[in-house]
């Protein structure tokens, strides 16, 4: 799996983002992700917010670079990243991530 930390502070910028208003558009980047044939199953991608505050970290996943690949085709990727890109204020980090070690479960949902 390739691993990819998403990080960015919810601020106004050309269009104005209530949490909610940008909470929908997550959500709606995720059922496309789910949606798709080609990459359900093979791209997985979690979207947190701090509790108190405007701070976002989404943990995005692949299982291999063709799959990678599959996703930034998508015009919908497209789509969102530039949203991604107002809705952060033009500041976003994408850190490639390598797992060092994991639980045997690493899904808490699947509990």
């Amino acid at each position: 799996m390739k691993y990819f930390l998403i990080k960015y502070r919810l601020q106004n910028g050309s269009q104005e983002w209530t949490q909610e208003s940008w909470n929908r558009e997550v959500a709606a980047f995720v059922a496309a992700i789910d949606g798709d044939p080609e990459l359900k199953g093979r791209v997985t991608y979690r979207a947190m917010k701090a509790r108190d505050g405007a701070d976002y970290y989404h943990l995005a996943g692949a299982v291999d670079e063709a799959a990678v690949a599959a996703l930034q085709s998508r015009p919908f990727f497209k789509e969102y990243t530039a949203k991604i890109r107002v809705a952060g204020g033009g500041t976003v980090d994408v850190v490639p991530l390598d797992v060092v070690a994991e639980t045997a479960r690493s899904s808490i949902s699947d509990v």
